[in-house]
């Protein structure tokens, strides 16, 4: 199998299972828990039914919108994932590449494996940063005033990782940052030549936002669970929130928003955006899929804050679904980090190839020009109470 096989989701996840040593795709694949969560953000779209209409002489549609201030040409845009060069030694470098070739946001983690300065170097598309707010506040104040100096457009704040979730599949794989050897892992390291050559002969892998702040994660071996909750800190509040929008200054969303309340605490704040989001199904097991909130939570601010849909996104109608119910746009980080690791930066195209396709076909069977005319006439939900 290579990546002219990889026609959707299933097919990226195979083949970077394929290449990935276990520990580092199962930190991609799992949840917390039970995973009953990560599950429902996928299923919940099979609860919502497409309607379209015919003869409306569609032509090429519009797949384009705008969020964080910056026009994307398709409604959808990487989300933030830590340490990608775990996946492909180029990590951030490949996607930030991929999505300016699509015409697409690409965003990026406080725990990426390149600098904010690294990326803006080599892109010059439409780029969002996640901040985690740490104990040690001089961390958060020099990763906003950074990306100000580099120019990105937007921030975003994730507000639904005060403590590390349950993730038990971490546990079992003994899953690090930087990665080690454990006899639980030592025969699939083995058994992946490729990725271990690789992993040896690049860059040496390093939080490279945070290095000069602290050594842990980067040359002492943490846990990813360990490391969120010894340096994120666990009494942050819409205070602290409010003081990351001020300083910023710019377009800025809480992303981990999953309430009605919280979205229109947001306004208040000062946020431009929100990004509806359970993390993946990574933190609360048994919460909501974003898709089971985006109904309620557009009635509510949907005239007054941009809306994205973070998780679950398989497929071009997940998308379709999602704006008509009320998104502004989308964001996926699953299905573009298996991309990552089945084939790098031309494993990243392959997958916004294969997106931006689904979306246009899609479009002109709903028979409908641009996203605007997605809204709620175009889908009905099955036993909605």
């Amino acid at each position: 199998m290579n990546l002219r096989d990889c026609y959707n989701f299933d097919d990226f996840r195979k083949l970077a299972k394929k290449k990935l040593p276990a520990p580092i795709f199962h930190y991609i694949d799992g949840g917390s828990d039970d995973e009953i969560t990560l599950k429902r953000n996928t299923s919940s779209f099979n609860e919502c039914d497409l309607v379209p209409n015919i003869l409306t002489s569609v032509g090429e549609p519009d797949l384009s919108t705008s969020v964080f201030g910056r026009k994307i040409d398709m409604p959808i845009f990487l989300s933030p994932t830590a340490m990608q060069s775990l996946y492909t030694p180029e990590g951030d470098k490949a996607s930030a590449r991929a999505a300016e070739k699509f015409g697409t946001m690409y965003s990026m983690s406080t725990m990426a494996s390149f600098s904010i300065e690294e990326i803006a170097n080599i892109s010059s598309g439409p780029k969002l940063f996640q901040l985690y707010v740490h104990k040690d506040k001089s961390i958060t104040d020099d990763l906003i005033d950074r990306c100000k100096r580099a120019n990105f457009d937007g921030l975003c704040l994730t507000v639904d990782t005060l403590v590390a979730g349950n993730r038990e599949r971490d546990h079992r794989t003994g899953f690090t940052t930087p990665p080690k050897l454990t006899l639980e892992s030592l025969f699939s390291f083995a058994m992946r030549p490729g990725w271990v050559f690789k992993y040896l002969t690049n860059k040496k892998f390093e939080l490279a936002n945070i290095k000069h702040k602290t050594d842990k994660g980067t040359n002492i071996a943490k846990s990813v669970i360990d490391y969120i909750n010894e340096q994120y800190d666990p009494k942050m509040n819409w205070k602290d929130a409010e003081y990351c929008v001020k300083r910023w200054g710019g377009p800025f969303a809480l992303k981990g928003v999953m309430s009605v309340d919280d979205a229109k605490k947001a306004i208040d704040i000062g946020c431009t955006a929100i990004m509806i989001s359970n993390h993946g199904g990574r933190q609360l097991d048994g919460s909501r899929s974003p898709f089971d909130q985006i109904k309620a939570i557009s009635d509510a601010v949907g005239d007054k804050i941009e809306i994205i849909l973070d998780g679950g996104i398989r497929r071009g109608t997940h998308v379709l679904k999602a704006l008509a119910a009320g998104a502004t746009a989308c964001s996926f980080g699953k299905a573009f980090l298996f991309s990552l690791g089945a084939g790098g930066q031309e494993g990243v195209e392959r997958l916004l190839h294969n997106m931006q396709h689904e979306i246009r076909r899609n479009m002109i069977l709903m028979g409908c020009k641009n996203i605007n005319e997605l809204d709620r006439s175009k889908i009905t939900y099955r036993n909605y109470l």
